[in-house]
């Protein structure tokens, strides 16, 4: 699956606001990093998106429902479903098919939660995570001489 194509609103605001953050952010420093002339290899934001083969969304109560339809129970009245229903996962599946997961635990204040910065918060925390992976992967490729 190719994860530019369009998933749902909430997806693609929570991509889009992700990249938009990013974006920001890292304009400073590469801005800093040109003026110094620097250019070695490294790992960039476009690097990171372009990386991402799949993203997926849900929540722990979705994944509690989900799990019991897939063991053939019925699904029966699920304790705790509001704590459960503030609980967001993101996954990102990587080229390599590495396996990424950002959890938002979702607002203290039940009243005050929403799915969509639910869905931002846990792509942030899943994209932290790809930061030291690639860079791990470049401080590689440059040891072996491959770059």
């Amino acid at each position: 699956m190719n994860h530019s194509q369009p998933l749902h609103p909430y997806i693609d605001a929570a991509r889009e606001f992700t990249r938009s953050m990013i974006a920001q952010a890292d304009q400073t420093i590469e801005q800093e990093i040109q003026a110094k002339g620097l250019t070695a290899p490294r790992v960039t934001p476009e690097g990171i998106e372009a990386n991402i083969a799949s993203e997926h969304y849900f929540t722990a109560m979705e994944g509690v429902i989900g799990g019991e339809m897939a063991e053939g129970q019925t699904i029966g009245e699920v304790k705790d479903y509001e704590a459960l229903s503030l609980l967001t996962f993101c996954v990102l599946i990587l080229r390599n098919s590495t396996k990424i997961v950002g959890i938002n635990y979702g607002a203290i204040d039940p009243a005050q939660h929403s799915a969509e910065t639910g869905r931002v918060e846990a792509r942030k925390h899943a994209i932290e995570q790809i930061w030291p992976l690639m860079g791990c992967e470049l401080r590689q490729r440059l040891h072996s001489n491959e770059i």
